[in-house]
């Protein structure tokens, strides 16, 4: 499948603008880069019930709740993890599209603003997600939420960390998830697949980009060998929570996302894999530009409303 015109219309401004690639820059600049450039690719928030900043713990959560919806309801829950490499990103640049999962899908979503490279190596992060996840099942009651009806999701290296989440509860009995909604996850740090060398420069993440996230992420090369990293190197997948898995013809991570689908349903795991062909990777929060992405907002809600039914 060609490049969708829209997506190409994208890459072309990109260009145009000058901007500077990711790896050039410092964590810094990098992040206050994607802060700036996030607007011209989002589109405008739909009208939710209510937002709340509050901590889980020591880490920083917003909890989002649809209109119409009593506060004494009892809602099911997305624990929503946000792209950008581990380096980049935060609760603000993820946050239109959690109140469009909010919205669309009528649950609540917790987004988790886990802590961020270089600054906070691996584990970090990971620990962040698995510790907030279960905070959220701890403090269901004052949340307004079901701990029966949860979901874990992200997208990029936030759909790392959701995978990473539904492996640790499986080890741990607990708490049950009942889907892990995964938007194009890095899975495997410690190989570069032929979508890595195919899509290496041109389709907006690159994998100079990835070799720099993941620099920055990892302590030590080694760590990519541990599945709290790298996912798709755990042992086993049986018994892990059914999974949505977005992937996008133009990403560079399109092949491991391919492949990680694969091990989940060579274990048994209900998957329902969904790829978008001219899309490039973060395609799914830029709907004020490319019609595709909230189209896939809208298949990611269904998905969650129903298996959170």
């Amino acid at each position: 499948m060609a490049v969708d015109p829209q997506v190409a219309f994208v890459l072309d401004l990109v260009v145009k603008s000058g901007r500077p690639a990711y790896h050039t820059l410092s964590p810094k600049e990098a992040r206050q880069l994607f802060i700036d450039t996030r607007p011209a690719s989002t589109p405008q928030p739909p009208a939710i019930g209510s937002v709340r900043n509050l901590s889980a713990g020591s880490i920083p959560i917003r909890v989002y709740r649809p209109a119409g919806v009593p506060d004494a309801t009892r809602l099911p829950v997305l624990v929503f993890f946000h792209g950008g490499g581990w380096v980049i990103g935060d609760l603000d640049t993820h946050d239109t599209l959690c109140r469009q999962l909010t919205a669309e899908a009528g649950i609540s979503v917790v987004a988790v603003d886990y802590r961020l490279a270089p600054e906070h190596k691996f584990p970090a992060a990971a620990d962040d997600a698995w510790a907030a996840t279960k905070w959220v099942v701890e403090h269901a009651a004052e949340l307004g939420v079901d701990p029966g009806k949860l979901a874990v999701g992200g997208d990029s290296a936030g759909g790392n960390l959701a995978a990473v989440v539904a492996l640790q509860a499986r080890d741990a009995g607990g708490p049950a998830i009942t889907l892990q909604a995964l938007l194009y996850p890095v899975t495997d740090l410690g190989a570069e697949t032929q979508s890595y060398r195919d899509l290496a420069d041109g389709y907006m993440l690159t994998r100079e980009g990835m070799r720099w996230f993941i620099a920055h992420y990892l302590g030590k090369p080694q760590d990519a060998e541990d599945w709290r990293a790298s996912p798709i190197r755990a042992r086993s997948f049986a018994g892990v929570a059914p999974a949505l898995i977005v992937t996008a013809g133009y990403d560079p991570l399109r092949d491991e996302g391919d492949a990680y689908a694969q091990k989940l349903r060579a274990a048994g795991v209900n998957v329902d894999h969904v790829s978008f062909g001219g899309m490039i990777h973060g395609f799914v929060p830029m709907g004020k530009l490319i019609d595709t992405g909230n189209r896939a907002v809208t298949l990611i809600a269904g998905s969650l409303r129903h298996a959170l039914r």
